[in-house]
């Protein structure tokens, strides 16, 4: 203490250990932040994530500490390392209470929704095919190629069991493009169909009772489990929190699930994964290969719902609006909102959403089951 000098003080300042990547990835992490602002782009995600960024790059702060370019100590590293890489917690969490928001009425009114949530599921193999292409190993491109399902916590979850050194910037690719879903399904779903098509109208859903949603509920949670256990985390909790919300019975559960306990975790991971965005873990070719396939994965997604949807109307005489089949993709309610609005620029009297969102929720399950498959293949 006695020998510390002015020249040892100014080597221990934060702006004198600033690195010209740090600054890059400042600047991003206020981007992100204005978008979430001005342009209200995922805000609840983007903006925890911008500030993260910016905590994370800011030199000798000790809130993250690197080993091995994973975070292992200081108070960000410590929720990252044990909230997702050890524990993988906070994704599970996060789906419990988005299953306690979640309506499937729509879904089971109209079971057809399934098959395009299901076709949407393409954009995850085409990115995965094109990371191992590109020369990414298996983990890798499984983790990569979730991104295509276009579903945040799906892809952390993923991400942090087959390739954590990829987590951050496959997270921030997937909250990203889902932020942008209004800017990249449109003109895709423009090109896809015609004015025709897009005039459509399906027919008013049947009212379901809550009996049938809670049997669904039940008897989806054991299907998919006894057919892709691995999915368990992601599945188990979303239809927990679904029964939580549909019971009727345990109403201060539910209103957890939905808004404190849900608050509360995204705080803390949107936060912790944008610590981790580092300047030498974005800066690097890699992560310009990353982006470029989490784009083609979320086009190649809306494009197969809405080609599925135009080929099921070949044979069905109760035609499906092909707008409906981009909601496929998990970006949940945005992509049943964008199908809404194109629907209704081509008829004002036309409303898609309900049928839309039973296509996103059918997006957000079948996500989840290929997540599921990815890690029973690695394990």
């Amino acid at each position: 203490m006695e020998n510390f000098s002015i020249h040892d003080f100014v080597h221990s300042t934060g702006l004198f250990n600033l690195s010209p990547g740090n600054g890059v990835m400042i600047f991003i992490g206020m981007l992100l932040i204005y978008v979430a602002i001005a342009k209200k782009w995922e805000p609840y995600e983007l903006l925890p994530i911008g500030a993260g960024v910016i905590l994370g790059n800011l030199p000798l702060t000790r809130l993250t500490v690197f080993t091995d370019g994973i975070q292992t100590s200081g108070i960000l590293g410590i929720f990252l390392n044990y909230g997702v890489y050890v524990w993988n917690l906070f994704p599970p969490l996060i789906f419990l209470g988005l299953g306690a928001m979640t309506e499937f009425g729509p879904l089971i009114a109209n079971p057809r929704m399934f098959l395009l949530g299901a076709a949407a599921q393409i954009g995850i193999f085409c990115a995965f095919w094109g990371a191992c292409f590109l020369g990414f190993n298996i983990a890798e491109a499984m983790a990569i190629g979730i991104i295509g399902g276009a579903d945040g916590p799906t892809t952390i979850y993923t991400g942090a069991m087959a390739a954590p050194h990829l987590l951050s910037i496959t997270a921030v690719t997937a909250y990203t493009y889902m932020a942008m879903v209004a800017l990249i399904q449109p003109p895709i779903m423009r090109a896809l169909t015609t004015e025709k098509e897009r005039k459509i109208r399906m027919k008013q859903l049947r009212p379901v009772s809550r009996v049938e949603k809670i049997l669904f509920a039940v008897f989806a949670m054991i299907i998919i489990l006894l057919l892709v256990p691995l999915s368990a985390p992601l599945i188990g909790m979303f239809m927990l929190g679904n029964l939580f919300k549909e019971s009727g019975v345990v109403e201060r559960l539910s209103d957890s699930a939905q808004n404190e306990l849900m608050n509360v975790v995204v705080i803390f991971l949107m936060l912790v994964i944008g610590s981790s965005m580092s300047a030498e873990v974005i800066i690097q070719l890699k992560a310009l290969y990353i982006l470029t396939l989490g784009l083609i994965a979320f086009a190649a997604g809306t494009a197969g719902g809405i080609l599925l949807a135009k080929f099921i109307n070949l044979f069905c005489k109760e035609k499906i609006n092909p707008l409906v089949g981009s909601a496929g993709v998990s970006a949940v309610p945005m992509a049943a909102r964008i199908s809404q609005k194109l629907g209704q620029e081509a008829d004002p009297k036309n409303f898609l959403l309900m049928h839309a969102l039973g296509a996103n929720v059918a997006g957000v399950i079948g996500s989840a089951v290929v997540a599921g498959i990815f890690l029973t293949i690695l394990k």
